[in-house]
């Protein structure tokens, strides 16, 4: 089937650019990369003491991928994160990886975070959270503290558009945007988080406005065509009712998606073995089950992730193969694209802005 054969071709061209784990690197230096897994029977046991791992099947034909750790092993991976998939994990695992300090992360297709399993729970340091619970409390502290993060966040809005968009009428009308919020921040701040949050929206809105003019280099298309609308990165927002940006219809949405689920787990991670209660917001409003906290440290970082995700859109031209589109219009990733794409958003954000 030529369809099977055009997306077995764009799962090995995406694995094959994905960094391989050789094993050189500083003396004494544990590995940097993270260890990113996807497809059909994933596998994770423990055999003899060691960690052994074999990543998931997404196209045939295909050699499976092992990878076997031991206690102390300076090329166990920082963390581990399972990209949707199926497969078995044993019990032993997760005590091991626990012991080893190695979190374990799962994203699921949708972009998503169903699990962050650290090495020690949730062991808060009681003056953090204290300081997190009398600055809530403190309208004035609250304020500042989240006028600092909107500031930071435009701020770096700012540096994505400069370094990373070309010019147009709506990038000129961002810049404008984005630097008055910046002197309202400063000399005429607002008074409470409803007016600073919509403040914040207007000026993210005018900066995805000047997205949606960039082209997106295509490859395949005679072939198997693709929507108009995505010959561009075109608006964050979509028309379909059940398709939202969690939910994306346009593959620049979906590749967002994922790259900050992988922002979240990163922050979680800190936050958390810093101390700090993740589902105790500040800017944001803490809701049963939600993490908080944890959205408020996301917002300074999210421009980043942008020159990240823009990075990579300019080095790889994508395919149609690429990306599957549902019944309801939602738009899913071809499992080795997501793991490559992640892989260069950690790379990315470790490496210097």
């Amino acid at each position: 089937m030529a369809d099977d054969a055009e997306w077995a071709d764009r799962c090995s061209h995406w694995a094959s650019r994905l960094p391989r784990r050789d094993g050189r690197r500083p003396l004494r230096q544990r590995e940097q990369t993270s260890l990113i897994l996807g497809g059909h029977g994933i596998s994770l046991r423990i055999e003899g003491g060691s960690l052994v791992i074999g990543n998931g099947f997404t196209h045939y034909p295909q050699a499976r991928e092992t990878y076997r750790f031991f206690r102390g092993d300076l090329s166990l991976p920082p963390r581990i994160i399972l990209l949707d998939g199926s497969g078995t994990i044993s019990l032993d695992v997760l005590s091991w990886l626990a012991e080893q300090r190695v979190p374990l992360i799962r994203i699921d297709w949708q972009g998503h975070i169903q699990t962050v399993l650290g090495n020690s729970g949730y062991a808060a340091n009681p003056h953090r959270v204290a300081w997190q619970v009398s600055t809530r409390a403190d309208p004035q502290e609250r304020m500042a503290f989240s006028i600092d993060l909107v500031s930071r966040k435009i701020e770096g809005c700012i540096l994505t558009l400069e370094k990373s968009i070309r010019r147009s009428p709506a990038w000129e009308t961002a810049m404008t945007r984005a630097y008055a919020d910046l002197t309202k921040l400063e000399c005429d701040s607002p008074t409470d988080i409803v007016s600073l949050r919509g403040l914040e929206a207007g000026s993210a809105a005018a900066y995805f406005r000047a997205w949606r003019p960039v082209p997106l280099t295509w490859t395949g298309t005679g072939r198997k065509p693709i929507p108009a609308t995505w010959r561009t990165i075109g608006p964050r927002a979509t028309l379909f009712r059940l398709a939202g940006n969690r939910s994306a219809a346009h593959p620049v949405n979906a590749i967002l998606n994922y790259a900050y689920a992988g922002l979240e787990s990163e922050v979680r991670i800190k936050l958390v073995s810093d101390g700090f209660d993740p589902t105790r917001g500040i800017m944001h409003e803490t809701r049963e089950g939600s993490s908080a906290f944890v959205f408020d440290m996301m917002e300074p970082e999210r421009p980043r992730v942008d020159r990240a995700v823009l990075g990579f859109l300019k080095a790889n031209p994508l395919h149609p193969a690429d990306f599957t589109i549902r019944a309801d219009g939602v738009c899913r990733l071809n499992p080795e694209l997501a793991r490559r794409l992640v892989q260069f958003v950690f790379n990315s954000r470790m490496g210097p802005d």
